[in-house]
Parts: C-alpha cells; sequence; structure tokens
C-alpha cells in the first residue's frame, strides 16, 4: 500500500491541528476515510466542501475511489476560500 502525505490547508489545517501527515492508502477514497478515522470532528465536516490535489493535479469531479495514490505522493486539502 503506497506511503503518501496529506497536507491541509486553511480551515483544513486549522481542523487537523498539524500542517500534513502520512498515510497508507491506495486511492484518494482511502486516504480520505483514514483522515476521517483519525480527525472525527471539525475535519470531517470541512472536508465536505474541500477540494483536493493529487501529485499537484486537480481531482475535480472524479469519484474519489478511481483516484489512485503513488508511492511517496502528495494530497492536498484545499477548502474554499473567500471570494474565489
Amino acid at each position: 500500500m503506497p506511503q503518501v502525505t496529506v497536507r491541509y490547508w486553511a480551515a483544513a489545517k486549522a481542523a487537523a491541528q498539524v500542517a500534513e501527515e502520512p498515510y497508507e492508502a491506495d486511492t484518494l477514497a482511502d486516504a480520505l476515510a483514514a483522515v476521517r478515522a483519525r480527525h472525527p470532528g471539525e475535519l470531517t465536516r470541512v472536508l465536505q466542501r474541500c477540494s483536493f490535489l493529487v501529485d499537484g493535479d486537480p481531482v475535480g469531479t472524479r469519484a474519489h475511489e478511481t483516484v489512485r495514490l503513488a508511492e511517496g505522493g502528495t494530497v492536498e486539502v484545499l477548502p474554499p476560500f473567500a471570494g474565489g
């Protein structure tokens, strides 16, 4: 199973109370499930409004189960920004 780094920005960073952390996950859906399990409070609510970049590429409307993660990859968690 690939080891990836999940990086949190803005409200997601505040809710997670860390800037980044490692996870083992095959897909974006798996990684987000692990994030929700580790941070079952405010971050779970924030994630519902977030967009995601995987290795710099926007996930967009793709199903998270279909987004494969690579060893050493990065998932960026980007909450909506005011005026954005």
